[in-house]
């Protein structure tokens, strides 16, 4: 299926503020009451895991120097045959999607033996499922990387959301991409930013417009080719890098850790700050789209968060108090209040304490609070 698997894992979060932070940020919350430290991230690295064939196939992983310790503990918990197949690469600087994907490319393209990769690019902060029909859907994106393609993977729209960028295909016309791969594969004509809500209704109506999931299948000759004509500042200082000898992996409980690539903080210094969707995605005339048959969820506020889960504070007492959620490092009391989220970090991870108590259907509400911290000049708590 995929030779590599690039896992981005790094960036920090606010919609999920004070769970959610520069520190900890949103893939590394829990995502089940039933699995301790099951996570956003456990979910990708298990999805990547399922996709990978070969025996050198790989799961690189590229995450900000200060999550590194939350992917050391979920991978802890891997096999010893898993942790093999995975590298973690720490970036140096936080520059958007663009440069971690070249640097996962060049990554690949400098340490294996076969110089062109079918490679598959995951997020870490979305729930997906069941991973058997993930693993079928990635198998078509495969097929069509092979075949000289960008593939993205567009999730079926259920409302006329604004908060996600859009597909525009030619499903309408039922012109399939490639017979044998089925019909659910479809050319892209083009990306869409954000819409209003009456532009968003348009696209639902139109029938021929999917949620861009932000997941991306391609072969590592034909990427190195689309960086090469669309965004060059990107590409070049990462083609500096040579390939790391053995003393630039450090080992912890099992993972290998690219800790000192020579050039690596070079390269992210030189490279443009920009996403794989603007630099690459909008401007590639070879794009063709699977339509997603797996379930995809993108927890984007706490109402959402909290229906996922249960009450996950260690401790939580209740007086004449009803549908409420709670998530808290410290004992809770509630009384006689009903239908707040509330949320409770008490510093002991080393950042600062913060509480956000919330009405639950408020949760917009939460982007007006994040601005007004920046205001006051309290960005440490994000």
């Amino acid at each position: 299926m995929f030779n590599d698997v690039i896992i981005m894992a790094g960036g920090s979060g606010t919609r999920l503020w004070p769970a959610s932070n520069s520190r900890r940020p949103k893939q590394f919350l829990p995502i089940s009451p039933d699995r301790p430290g099951y996570s956003f991230f456990s979910a990708a690295v298990e999805r990547a895991l399922a996709v990978i064939e070969g025996a050198d196939g790989r799961v690189i992983i590229i995450a900000g120097k200060s999550h590194v310790p939350h992917i050391i503990a979920v991978c802890a918990a891997l096999s010893a045959d898993e942790r093999k197949r995975l590298v973690l690469i720490p970036e140096p600087a936080a520059k958007n999607t663009a440069p971690a994907i070249a640097c996962g490319v060049i990554y690949s393209l400098c340490t294996a033996a076969n110089t062109d990769r079918t490679m598959l690019v995951l997020t870490s902060d979305h729930i997906i499922k069941p991973l058997e029909q993930f693993r079928a859907d990635a198998a078509a994106a495969a097929a069509l990387a092979r075949q000289e393609r960008l593939t993205v993977f567009g999730i079926p729209p259920k409302n006329p959301d604004t908060g996600f960028g859009y597909i525009e295909t030619d499903a309408a016309s039922g012109n399939a991409v490639a017979d044998h791969i089925g019909p659910q594969s479809f050319e892209v004509k083009s990306f869409r930013e954000k819409p209003d809500r009456e532009t968003a209704e348009k696209f639902l109506a139109a029938g021929r417009f999917y949620w861009n999931s932000g997941m991306f299948a391609f072969s590592s000759q034909f990427m190195l080719a689309e960086f090469c004509r669309h965004a060059p500042e990107v590409l070049k200082p990462f083609e500096k890098l040579t390939t790391p000898d053995k003393n630039a992996y450090r080992t912890e409980q099992g993972l290998r850790i690219l800790e000192n690539w020579p050039g690596l903080d070079a390269a992210y210094r030189d490279a443009r700050a920009i996403s794989f969707d603007y630099a690459i995605a909008e401007k590639c005339e070879n794009t063709a789209m699977v339509r997603a048959n797996f379930n995809w969820i993108d927890i984007g506020n706490w109402d959402e968060y909290a229906r996922l889960l249960e009450n996950t504070g260690s401790e939580v007492y209740r007086s004449g108090s009803t549908d409420c959620f709670v998530d808290s490092d410290i004992p809770v009391a509630l009384a006689g209040v009903e239908g707040l989220i509330v949320t409770v970090r008490s510093g002991r991870d080393g950042g600062p304490p913060s509480v956000l108590i919330l009405k639950k259907g408020e949760s917009q509400r939460l982007r007006e609070i994040v601005e007004q911290i920046k205001e006051a000049g309290r960005s440490e708590l994000l």
